[in-house]
């Protein structure tokens, strides 16, 4: 373990909904929820005004909507989400090389090996700038915890959630953890907290009387080992910059069971593309594909292929895909489909083709076109279906964003970012002067060289800070 808090952890605070609601200003100091808002669907993110009344992350929709009915119910945009956590992750990377991002509004840093703290003070300054500089850069708040290992990182940005920065000193580290729950241990989830009730023990502190060997006892060999060195504060895992990616995959929960067996393998084919695109963005190749069917009883099937080498070919994966489904039985209904690629490398092996599709002769020429045909064609209805959230443009009115739609009807407000929340007003579907636009930017850009105010994140260890 270090003997100074070095390691920070970044979470950015409810990051879908604080988002949405710094792009909507109608939207500001109001219960926001994102998710998919099928029959089917979870939420992704609630504000914190949402979370008063109970919503919270992966909460079926429908519970969600019973629990707030006045809540904005919007759609997740992640190519917007994604752009925003690219500058965050940019300005961690100004603090050092080694950043081990976990998600899109989560990571850790290790302030040390970038130079930017090397003691107390001066981590809490490096915390401190970092989240004013977030709020300059996006207009969103992030909660920051320092500490001397990963865990008891994130254990101090939890705390300092919302909007807040704390750090966990070397030496108090046992008196902190003591009176906590057991659940706070990373890897203390429902069934292992219920189990360790139900022998007698609740806090951090009497895991640590409990012992090594009856925690072995009760949760085996290696969870008991590990979960009694949490218990003494003991975690020396490195900040590792570079994460390597397991697996490649995309799936989609469809609101009603598709029973058509055409329209599955349609299905099966567009999420191979998806997966294709995921995997060329990431410059990853695969040599094992996987298909992923859950049926209308919630039984779940996974088939899976191994090519001869790694490959990104669109439509070698489609192939294999069509064939692991042709294994699968569906007539009773499918409710969620995937497909997946591991087995990953940096590289692809350009004649992969014969193994998917045969050894076909050169005068075939090449597959992809008549299965893309009949994929690329669906997404023009999609767009006017409208999605709750998502950004827009009228040739009179400006940029807005869509409220609903339904029965040939679209409720737009519109408004921007840096505006005064604006007027809403219903327009058919089909109004030719209606287009699907880019998000705008939360934060103007600033002149050269300017920065928000010195200390504009607050006091250390503060809940609120001063806007």
């Amino acid at each position: 373990m270090r003997t100074a808090p070095t390691i920070l952890h970044l979470d950015m605070d409810a990051f879908f909904a604080s988002v949405e609601q710094a792009s909507k200003p109608s939207l500001r100091g109001k219960a926001v929820v994102v998710g998919g808002l099928g029959p089917r669907g979870v939420v992704a993110t609630a504000s914190y005004e949402a979370r008063v009344f109970g919503v919270h992350s992966a909460m079926p929709m429908a519970q969600a909507r019973r629990l707030a009915p006045h809540a904005a119910y919007l759609v997740p945009r992640f190519g917007f989400y994604r752009a925003i956590s690219e500058r965050v992750m940019e300005l961690l990377h100004g603090l050092s090389p080694l950043v081990e991002p976990l998600s899109l509004d989560e990571a850790f840093v290790d302030l040390e090996a970038g130079g930017a703290a090397w003691d107390e003070r001066s981590a809490r300054l490096a915390g401190v700038r970092l989240r004013t500089d977030i709020r300059t850069v996006t207009g969103l708040t992030g909660s920051v915890g320092l500490a001397a290992s990963k865990m008891l990182a994130k254990i101090a940005s939890e705390q300092a959630k919302p909007d807040g920065l704390v750090v966990i000193e070397p030496g108090t580290e046992r008196a902190m953890l003591g009176p906590m729950s057991v659940r706070t241990l990373p890897g203390v989830g429902p069934a292992t907290g219920d189990h360790l009730r139900r022998a007698g023990i609740t806090t951090v502190e009497e895991i640590a009387e409990a012992g090594e060997d009856e925690l072995v006892r009760l949760l085996g060999k290696a969870h008991g080992h590990g979960l009694y060195a949490m218990a003494l504060a003991r975690d020396d895992r490195p900040v590792v910059a570079e994460r390597e990616a397991k697996s490649v995959s995309v799936e989609d929960t469809y609101d009603v069971d598709i029973h058509d067996r055409l329209r599955v393998g349609l299905e099966v084919q567009r999420l191979a593309d998806r997966c294709v695109r995921r995997l060329r963005e990431a410059g990853l190749s695969g040599r094992t594909i996987v298909l992923k069917v859950r049926r209308y009883d919630f039984s779940t099937l996974t088939r899976s292929e191994t090519l001869r080498g790694p490959t990104d070919d669109p439509g070698v994966i489609r192939e294999a895909a069509a064939r692991l489904l042709d294994s699968v039985d569906t007539t009773g209904g499918v409710r969620l489909l995937g497909v997946g690629v591991s087995g990953l490398a940096d590289y692809t092996q350009e004649d992969l083709f014969a193994q998917a599709a045969g050894e076909r002769a050169d005068a075939e020429g090449p597959v992809e076109e008549p299965a893309v045909a009949p994929v690329e064609e669906r997404p023009a209805l999609a767009e006017r279906r409208w999605p709750a959230g998502h950004d827009v443009r009228h040739a009179e009115f400006g940029h807005g964003w869509v409220q609903g739609s339904g029965l040939g009807r679209v409720t737009v407000r519109f408004e921007t970012p840096d505006s005064k929340p604006g007027r809403v007003r219903t327009l058919r579907t089909d109004d030719p002067e209606l287009e699907p636009a880019d998000p705008l930017p939360l934060v103007l850009p600033r002149p050269e060289g300017s920065r928000g105010p010195d200390g504009g994140a607050g006091a250390v260890g503060s809940r609120t800070v001063a806007p």
